[in-house]
């Protein structure tokens, strides 16, 4: 059962370390690993669902990982006081399946710039992952559910047409909340902008459900997730027409571009959007939005999940 939001506030988590190691790995195209991760410690994760998020913790060193696994729910002091060669690197991942019966942990990771020999510490982790490797989690304690536990995604009961829109940043979030929409219930569209066609998933969907994949096969990032965005609302009927507001500039180089509705009901026309990717693009697609189709603010998630060039 989900908490309601009084008994969320007595039960929140906290966010402990897991020890876990890697059960299996599979390939899901030329962009995609999924590691399934497995320990005894994962029969109590706090599995939430949606658009979950949990850290990866790699060392750099064994004894600055020892360090900060040791001092528990009070890491972050410890973290910011190690030398930076000790610093473990702290990696933002969505969980794409929990079986919490299994002690089983499922996630999908995007090989960022393996090839072209650019990957970051996870990417180039997933990327070389065998069964037995040991990897070190970082989620929540309990069972539960809203943002306590991680989980942005949130659309108003009034919301009937929904809207989920990302690169493949986003892909496993995405579709994590897919498999937990109810057949029918209403209508659903997702628009997600992948490298290449081999990138391209077999989902089984709910009814009422669209998912239109945007291989980019070299273009540049964003040149066909912001039109299909324009273009999908517009086929929705949910573009408005109200004067557009022009959303206040997030400088994405310096400042941190992350919007979530916090309660209400936003829904404005009936439609609700969750959008995440790189910085910079989901920027774009804020003021399309909001300052073009004349979205309420209110009625949309944005999440920059990361800047292209900028580390971490």
């Amino acid at each position: 059962m989900t908490p309601t939001a009084e008994q969320a506030v007595d039960t929140a988590p906290q966010w402990a370390f897991f020890q876990a190691s890697v059960a299996a790995v599979q390939r899901l195209g030329p962009s995609f690993v999924r590691l399934t991760l497995t320990g005894p410690r994962l029969a109590g994760f706090g599995a939430a669902g949606d658009d979950q998020r949990f850290k990866l913790v790699l060392a750099r060193d064994p004894d600055g990982l020892r360090r900060l696994v040791d001092r528990g729910a009070d890491w972050y002091p410890e973290y910011c006081a190690m030398p930076e060669e000790q610093r473990p690197h702290v990696r933002t991942y969505t969980v794409r399946a929990a079986r919490p019966e299994l002690a089983e942990l499922d996630v999908d990771v995007v090989l960022h710039g393996v090839d072209g020999g650019h990957a970051g510490p996870a990417a180039s982790w997933a990327a070389r992952a065998v069964p037995g490797d040991e990897i070190v989690l970082l989620g929540p304690d309990r069972p539960g559910h809203g943002r306590p536990w991680g989980v942005e995604w949130a659309p108003p009961a009034s919301a009937t047409t929904l809207l989920l829109a990302g690169d493949e940043t986003a892909v496993p979030a995405v579709c994590a909340i897919l498999d937990s929409l109810a057949d029918g219930s209403r209508t659903v569209t997702a628009l997600l902008e992948v490298p290449e066609a081999g990138d391209v998933m077999d989902l089984v969907l709910p009814a009422g459900v669209t998912v239109r994949w945007l291989p980019r096969e070299g273009a540049a990032r964003g040149a066909l997730l912001e039109p299909a965005v324009h273009r999908a609302l517009c086929e929705l009927g949910v573009a408005s027409d109200r004067p557009a507001a022009d959303p206040e500039d997030v400088d994405v180089d310096t400042g941190f571009l992350w919007e979530v509705p916090e309660g209400g009901d936003g829904a404005t026309a009936g439609c609700y959007a969750w959008l995440a990717g790189e910085a910079g693009v989901v920027k774009s697609l804020r003021r399309r939005l909001v300052g073009d189709l004349g979205l309420p603010r209110s009625a949309v998630a944005f999440m920059g999940y990361w800047r292209e060039g900028v580390a971490g």
